[in-house]
């Protein structure tokens, strides 16, 4: 036995996401976060239907979007709550120690985050203060509800899609622009394994 954390589903599914995202990354930039903020956002949207609540205020957002994280396998919790602002903050990350392998996917925290306080306030601004991704200690996450408070993700003029609808159902355009970008994204494998097999060929040949 080693003395790393022990294997589970949990810990082999957080590497495998986190890898994913670090290569997908590496392939095609920045680009990648565009990924990651179209699935947050949708992504939260499939987290509010697990939530039955009349009037949103920024109190019940609050715990709402801490439940989130805490239900999914973080440690987080609310620091303050204003009628313009709420920030949360977390001792660990739902993908743990994994997260500093891809820390772009802090941007799926700041969709989730954002996207929800769009729909439900007009406009979602997330400021991610700390991040466990980046080596703090913990996690600082300002979510504003009003402009001009602090900068950072801005998420407006979100549509809520219609009751018993898939939020995960993508709209043909989106499709076929993320098919594209995958089809980049392959190319440049296939060039770098092109690369790799002539590198390999010269080595041989030396």
């Amino acid at each position: 036995m080693t003395g790393k954390d022990p294997l589970s589903a949990s810990n082999f599914l957080c590497k495998l996401i986190t890898q994913y995202a670090h290569i997908h990354h590496r392939t095609i930039g920045s680009k990648a976060q565009e990924y990651i903020t179209q699935l947050g956002i949708r992504t939260g949207e499939w987290f509010e239907s697990h939530y039955q609540i009349a009037d949103w205020t920024p109190d019940e957002y609050a715990k709402v979007i801490v439940d989130i994280k805490n239900s999914i396998g973080g440690e987080f919790f609310i620091s303050e709550v204003t009628s313009t602002y709420v920030i949360v903050k977390a001792n660990s990350c739902p993908f743990g120690e994994f997260v500093k392998d891809a820390p772009h996917l802090c941007k799926m925290t700041a969709s989730v985050f954002g996207g929800i306080a769009a729909r439900h306030f007009n406009y979602g601004e997330v400021n991610l203060r700390k991040r466990i991704a980046l080596g703090d200690s913990g996690c600082e996450v300002l979510i504003a509800f009003e402009p001009g408070i602090e900068d950072g993700y801005k998420f407006e003029n979100l549509k809520n899609i219609p009751d018993n609808s898939d939020p995960f159902t993508w709209e043909e355009d989106t499709i076929t622009l993320l098919n594209e970008e995958l089809k980049q994204s392959d190319a440049m494998v296939l060039t770098l394994l092109d690369e790799l097999e002539d590198l390999k060929e010269q080595v041989n040949r030396s």
